[in-house]
């Protein structure tokens, strides 16, 4: 059933490339006229970073059970609660954690792995976007996903994904590459019981996969550039998705299965536009007409 206030969930681990989609959204979103509500789903940690250093110091046995992919470092009640009451009345709370690339935040006083207060969503606004580590958890507590219109998952190939993390952590917020490959093997529990099942629940899956050797990701080396890598994508309801259109549209695309399609790294932003941009059309025609 279509809503009046619907809900988009980009879903995926920290390092992973759910950021790239975001700004393809937000380009759709200015060429569309439409006002969303952005969320980040780090806002919805349960520490500081503070918080985390002194209860690991205190506790080392924690840092393998207690990672931020965990429900239980985790306000999902508040997530929940707020696609909850988006969905029904287009509204709720949200605020930010601060990173060390929020250079505004941090000149207006805030601190890196502190929090802004919480504050009620912008008014009138068309439709929430969420981006973030548990836009389709499921717990036996929390239902995230079933509040979710579109669910679309990033989950590239698993060195990828670690070269990617420890390429951001260490180049834009100043980790050590030690500290980010402690804190990746510290989280691999939590990644494999909360952040890989959520991608058998998302309408579309992007898989980025390189063509290049990733044989070890702990080494120092650059990104695989989008001209390196293929984007393997999985649509949950193939029948409703024009493959030949798209492999017209998108040259060098190719499919291996009926729900998979697989084009150039260098033709993502092409694809997302493509198939992205209808689905976000249908969503806001069928709110205009709930």
């Amino acid at each position: 059933m279509s809503r009046e206030y619907p809900i988009i969930a980009v879903t995926g681990s920290s390092g992973a490339g759910t950021t790239t989609v975001r700004r393809s959204f937000e380009r759709m979103f200015q060429r569309e006229d439409v006002h969303a509500a952005m969320v980040d789903g780090d806002a919805f940690h349960r520490y500081t970073r503070d918080d985390l250093h002194r209860m690991y110091s205190a506790e080392p046995e924690r840092y393998e059970k207690l990672s931020h992919f965990s429900p239980e470092a985790n306000l999902l009640d508040r997530l929940e609660a707020l696609f909850m009451e988006y969905g029904e009345h287009g509204s709720g709370e949200y605020r930010h954690y601060i990173h060390a690339e929020d250079k505004q935040k941090i000149e207006a006083g805030y601190r890196v792995g502190t929090f802004t207060e919480w504050r009620p969503l912008p008014s009138g606004t068309d439709l929430l976007f969420y981006e973030g580590l548990h836009g389709g958890l499921v717990t036996e507590e929390y239902d995230i996903a079933r509040h979710v219109d579109l669910l679309i998952g990033v989950a590239p190939a698993m060195n990828l994904e670690w070269i990617q993390k420890i390429d951001r952590d260490t180049r834009m917020r100043g980790y050590s590459q030690e500290a980010v490959v402690d804190t990746i093997l510290g989280r691999m529990g939590d990644y494999v019981r909360c952040i890989q099942p959520q991608f058998t629940r998302t309408h579309i899956n992007l898989h980025r996969v390189p063509v290049v050797d990733t044989s070890n990701p702990f080494e120092v080396q650059d990104i695989p550039t989008d001209g390196e890598s293929f984007i393997v994508i999985r649509f949950r309801d193939h029948s409703r998705v024009d493959f030949p259109w798209l492999l017209a549209m998108i040259k060098d695309s190719f499919m291996t299965r009926p729900h998979t399609l697989v084009v150039p790294g260098a033709r993502l932003a092409l694809a997302m536009e493509l198939i992205l941009g209808p689905l976000l059309r249908q969503l806001l025609a069928e709110r205009r007409f709930y």
